[in-house]
């Protein structure tokens, strides 16, 4: 499903993000890529959704050379790929069941797919009873399942977490894990950039490591690190 081929990011002034990459996900992985503030994690994570470009290297989703992409083609790329981030990116000032919808309108779906679809989701993450509440009136945790719901609603080929533990208490984060995990097992392809050591530990997903943005390490049934 996604390949990297030989990819660099540099970034003015000679910053190295990433060096030389090689990676293979394939459809239906549960991937989480790890390593040290700094490591390239949310470097990788940009360049999958094209929001940033490689300096060198090519990176190909289902097949396609996303590098080549044309500028008017990008959000047809983006409609197959559903993007969690740490700090949520709620529309403030509207609902919960609006911003979700928001992102089934801003692809041209129909109101009936509308009205249908966002329930679903909303029931799948657990907040059929928050439709009418404002991002405001959420806990951390139900503001990231909202962010979730939102990634789900036009049934993405992938989802990309980006920390999506990373400002959520243990037992939230395990939920949101759990909610991953599930997400995954439906057939979704999903990679999580984290640093929530104890949750991959227990997990057991494949791990990639990142360091000084050189891939140093890729483990099937993987820990956070191989170091005692």
């Amino acid at each position: 499903m996604i390949e990297l081929f030989g990819v660099t990011k540099m970034y003015p002034g000679g910053q190295v993000a990433l060096k030389d990459i090689n990676l293979r996900i394939s459809k239906g992985e549960f991937v989480f890529i790890v390593g040290p503030s700094g490591a390239g994690k949310s470097t990788l994570v940009k360049l999958l959704f094209r929001e940033e470009l490689p300096t060198r290297g090519q990176i190909f989703f289902s097949g396609r050379n996303i590098n080549r992409l044309r500028h008017r083609e990008v959000p047809y790329l983006r409609r197959r790929i559903g993007i969690v981030f740490q700090d949520f990116r709620l529309l403030p000032e509207k609902t919960v069941y609006e911003n979700i919808s928001f992102a089934m309108e801003v692809i041209e779906a129909s109101s009936r797919e509308i009205r249908k679809r966002v329930p679903q989701v909303l029931d799948r993450v657990g907040l059929s009873h928050k439709v009418k509440a404002k991002p405001s009136e959420l806990s951390g945790g139900e503001q990231q399942r909202v962010a979730l719901a939102r990634a789900l609603v036009n049934n993405p080929d992938i989802l990309i977490a980006d920390e999506p533990t990373g400002n959520l208490d243990p037992d939230t984060s395990w939920d949101i894990m759990t909610q991953l995990d599930d997400i995954n097992k439906r057939g979704t392809t999903v990679v999580v950039a984290s640093h929530a050591r104890e949750l991959i530990d227990c997990m057991k997903k494949r791990v990639i490591q990142l360091e000084k943005g050189s891939l140093v390490r890729d483990e099937e049934r993987g820990v956070y690190s191989n170091e005692t």
